[in-house]
């Protein structure tokens, strides 16, 4: 499952790493964020379907929209959800059938995902809660499988039996953090997630989000405080909250837009706090 912005032609080669990669070829999943987009209709076939949102709904609640599709045709079903802009390695169908069969007590199995030039861009989530320091770095370690914090949306598979329903994103998301939101969630309650050197996949990193950095910054922003106030304390939250408003008041007058684009996404998030003072 994948979820379509304006990414017609990454999807492309994300559908042609599938076929290409095993026999085991799936029903594809394409949640169509940009319903003017009628390129992606080129996609369309038997085993390739395209669920259209009425809007821009997000990358958490297009997920959502995949998944309750999914979950209703089959709930014992595995879900590989990745990015349009990453493409699947040789055999990894098969590799991911396999290792889910071989080890189903993980609910939530994140992939080694590469760059093209080979460099590591995820391979283990960290978070720690007394600091709020949420980590996203080459954490692997020399086992093929390891527990983990969190994994990235990037690549991530589902296994659907695990869940009592159907597991969903929170949709106080709009974009970023929402996968470390859902691993956290769901370890909470008791699910087993896991990283493994096994599967791996290739990302093109910001080549969707790169095309409007602004809006990028103001949305990593205003997630992060998001899952600080969801997943730490007050004095962690209040604390990162002063530590990013100061430094975006001093660089002002150095960097007028950039600064400006981080006060408002801290605005939003207060005004996101005044309205739900509780902790979700």
């Amino acid at each position: 499952m994948t979820v379509n912005y304006y990414s017609t032609e990454l999807i492309k080669k994300l559908i042609n790493s599938i076929k290409l990669t095993s026999h085991l070829f799936p029903k594809i999943i394409i949640i169509n964020n940009s319903t003017d987009d009628e390129s992606i209709y080129q996609l369309q076939s038997n085993t390739i379907i395209i669920i259209n949102s009425e809007t821009n709904l997000g990358y958490g609640k297009g997920c959502n929209l995949g998944l309750n599709w999914i979950y209703t045709q089959n709930p014992q079903a595995i879900v590989w959800l990745i990015n349009p802009d990453a493409y699947l390695l040789p055999d990894s169908l098969e590799k991911a059938d396999h290792f889910l069969a071989k080890n189903p007590e993980f609910s939530i199995l994140g992939t080694t995902v590469y760059e093209p030039t080979g460099k590591i861009w995820f391979g283990g989530g960290k978070f720690i809660s007394e600091t709020g320091k949420i980590m996203a770095n080459e954490f692997l370690s020399n086992t093929e499988t390891s527990i983990t914090d969190w994994v990235t949306g990037c690549s991530m598979l589902i296994n659907l039996k695990n869940f009592e329903k159907c597991p969903k994103f929170d949709e106080d998301y709009f974009l970023y953090y929402e996968d470390f939101d859902f691993c956290r969630r769901y370890v909470k309650q008791g699910h087993k997630i896991a990283i493994t050197q096994t599967i791996s996949v290739i990302h093109k990193p910001s080549s969707i989000t790169s095309k409007k950095p602004e809006l990028k910054l103001e949305h990593s922003i205003y997630s992060y405080l998001l899952s600080l106030k969801k997943h730490t304390n007050k004095l962690v939250l209040i604390y990162r909250l002063l530590r990013i408003t100061i430094a975006a008041l001093v660089n002002l007058p150095i960097n007028y837009k950039i600064a400006n684009i981080k006060l408002k996404a801290i605005n939003k998030f207060i005004r996101y706090n005044c309205r739900f003072g509780r902790t979700k």
